[in-house]
This record gives structure tokens, sequence and C-alpha cells, in this order.
């Protein structure tokens, strides 16, 4: 399980700055795909009419986990970086830590 705290102090290298600042830290998420991009569009055109399905569906998925993107966002001049982490399949963003060892 990885645990990322909400902030983190990076480099940016946006003009303003050019040294270590305070980052807000999110998970990245891929936008909604856009039905006039010119493969979607491609797609379409060539499913209308008959014949079925035209290209080939993806079945053959081996992956367990994904690769963790951070949106680093800087405080000062807001410029925002992405920072990939390794594959994990539990991913936390500013969880509370619990203390290790035997609670009373």
């Amino acid at each position: 399980m990885v645990n990322v705290p909400k902030e983190r102090r990076t480099y940016c290298a946006g003009v303003k700055c050019k040294k270590h600042q305070v980052h807000k830290v999110t998970q990245y998420k891929a936008g909604k795909a856009s039905n006039f991009a010119q493969g979607k569009r491609r797609y379409d055109s060539k499913q209308m009419g008959f014949g079925g399905q035209t290209k080939p569906v993806f079945h053959k998925k081996a992956k367990t986990t994904r690769k963790i993107v951070l949106r680093l966002e800087c405080k000062k001049c807001k410029t925002r970086k992405q920072l990939v982490l390794k594959r994990t399949k539990h991913f936390e963003l500013g969880a509370k830590k619990e203390a290790a060892g035997h609670q009373y």
C-alpha cells in the first residue's frame, strides 16, 4: 500500500520559481474521451452499416495493477507537472498513519 502526503516540497521548473517550492499533490485521472478526435471519427465511420465489429476488441488483460501518476501543482506559480510512481494495487492520498506496534 502506498500512502502519499497531500503536500510535497519539490523542484518547480516554472518561469517564476526555478527552485524548490511546496506543491499540492493530486492523483492524475484521464479526461473524458472526445467524440471528435480523429481516431473516434474514423472508428465510428468504419462501424457504420452492415458487417459487424470491424476492429479487434482487446480481451487478454494481463496486468492487475496500474502505474500511479501524481499531479503536482506549485502553490506559488500554479505550474503543474506529473510524476510517475511504481505499480501498486492500493494507493492512498494523505491518509493518517496508524501507530505501529501494540495499541492499548
